[in-house]
């Protein structure tokens, strides 16, 4: 893991392997951004110009190096891009920060130590610089020979150390502001290389067990129901999804518990840690990447040992429902009826709806509890990554001034999200000559339809979330900003800040 530190020191006389400084897109060239100034000063102010001439322009993402002036202990400057310069008086956006920090520790794998001079003008800018240069070097090579050894031929190890100058190492606020950007980063990058794994080495069982080291390690309840325990519950979604599979499905939940807490957050996740799509079988070429298929349990479980590692004064509960969704002689079929936990039954239309079905049952379980909101997050449809693209995740709710909050609360952390509605016609789709409801309705406006079927699950009265982040929960191109290719992690953030607020009193 990458080790954060906050430093005073000159970036001059601070050993590293090299100083990170901020380059804007100014309206006549490139700018050198705040907290560049000694960096500047060495190249007698000229720095921008020096920049320009190797191509540099300040543009989002953009890197450019060059060697350390003379007197620098550091051997080389890398020069991130920051977009458009602000207006006067205006300071650097957190997001902004963020990506620079995470571009940077990304270059500059393989590295020690490196010195990040990026504007920095209080303690959240301190915050965000920190927490993209953690999330930015991350790396999986869990699964390569020589994917930790940094002096392998064929691999090289994380940036190993970040300094963030300009910090105030003895200011509670900074430390406070780092703190959280160390534990928010670990347990996000805990979930990417939980979507990382194959699903040969994390199926429900194994997820269920690392739920439990970490309920160990950071003081959570945590109750997990097997097959047996879920047959004699009723939990006929989870159990009809899982019932093609070798390994048996888990229902796991993890409760976080503060004494001056006020408020209780439920959390739901969709953890199918392979999806086949059943006896509805998935075409060729959508297969290879199921393994994410797991993201939302793993971001509802990071979120809850973030809380806790944060000592946030909110109770949540985080609800882990885990199933592996395969075609086999004792599968459910299109056509087979399910009775959920709810006592509803639902037909099962297509077998590769499945995450509405482990979700409803969860769902239901938790509005036992009588939390005072519900969010659920789930890989749901392929329909919102049309609607929305990769990088944005859709947010559905049955009350229009929590989806804001949440959408809000996600613009604040730096995630990509975008409300969308419930239409009441779309319901009808889903009615069944046989059952209560089908888990299929109209094709167009899908994702639509699959959160209307998660609200027949809600508890009454009790105000609910959705979050379709099918989009951004695996990135399949090459990564940006501080996001990798391979698991993101998208939900975490968003989880984490909603449960702020939450313990804040901020969300009524």
């Amino acid at each position: 893991m990458t080790a954060l530190t906050l430093s005073t020191a000159a970036a001059p006389g601070l050993r590293a392997d090299a100083i990170v400084i901020g380059v804007a897109k100014g309206t006549k060239g490139p700018v050198v951004a705040p907290g560049a100034e000694a960096v500047d000063k060495a190249y007698d102010g000229k720095l921008a110009d020096v920049l320009e001439t190797l191509g540099a322009s300040g543009a989002e993402g953009e890197v450019t190096k060059l060697p350390a002036p003379s007197g620098f202990k550091a051997p080389l400057v890398v020069a991130v891009g920051l977009g458009a310069q602000p207006e006067k008086d205006a300071e650097y956006g957190a997001e902004a920060l963020r990506r620079a920090a995470g571009v940077a520790a990304r270059t500059l794998v393989g590295a020690k130590k490196a010195a990040f001079a990026l504007p920095l003008a209080d303690a959240a800018d301190a915050g965000a610089i920190a927490e993209g240069a953690l999330l930015g070097a991350y790396s999986f090579d869990a699964y390569k020979v020589n994917g930790k050894d940094p002096k392998a031929k064929n691999g090289k190890a994380p940036l190993a150390e970040v300094a963030v100058l300009g910090g105030k190492p003895r200011d509670k606020a900074y430390k406070a502001a780092v703190e959280r950007a160390k534990a928010v980063s670990e347990e996000l990058n805990r979930a990417r290389d939980l979507i990382n794994t194959p699903p040969n080495d994390l199926n429900p069982q194994a997820f269920a067990a690392i739920a439990q080291a970490a309920a160990k390690e950071h003081g959570l309840k945590v109750q997990v129901l097997d097959e047996k325990a879920l047959a004699m519950g009723g939990y006929g979604g989870i159990l009809g999804v899982g019932a093609g599979s070798a390994s048996a499905p888990r229902l796991v939940k993890l409760s976080y518990t503060n004494s001056r807490a006020k408020k209780h957050l439920a959390l739901v996740g969709k953890g199918i840690t392979y999806d086949s799509g059943g006896i509805s079988l998935k075409p060729a070429g959508h297969n290879e990447t199921m393994k994410c298929d797991m993201s939302g349990a793993a971001a509802v479980f990071a979120a809850v040992v973030a809380a806790a590692r944060l000592g946030l004064e909110v109770n949540i509960t985080g609800w882990l429902a885990l199933a592996e969704n395969m075609p086999s002689g004792s599968a459910t079929r299109p056509g087979d009826v399910l009775r959920m936990y709810s006592g509803k039954t639902v037909e099962v239309l297509n077998t590769d709806a499945e995450g509405r079905l482990v979700l409803a049952d969860a769902l239901w379980a938790a509005s036992e509890e009588k939390p005072d909101a519900i969010v659920d997050v789930a890989t749901l449809t392929g329909a919102m990554v049309l609607a929305l693209g990769n990088r944005t995740f859709g947010i559905m709710a049955n009350d229009d001034a929590f989806r804001t909050a949440i959408h809000e609360a996600a613009e604040e952390v730096g995630e990509e999200a975008w409300p969308m509605p419930l239409p009441e016609h779309l319901r009808k789709g889903m009615d069944s000559p046989t059952a209560d409801l089908a888990n299929m309705g109209e094709r167009m406006g899908g994702g639509l339809v699959a959160g209307l079927f998660l609200r027949e699950f809600v508890g009454e009265g009790i105000t609910w979330a959705h979050l379709d982040i099918a989009g951004p929960a695996f990135n399949e191109q090459g990564p940006f900003g501080y996001t990798p290719k391979g698991g993101t992690g998208s939900g975490v953030r968003t989880l984490v800040r909603l449960a702020e607020l939450t313990a804040a009193g901020d969300l009524g």
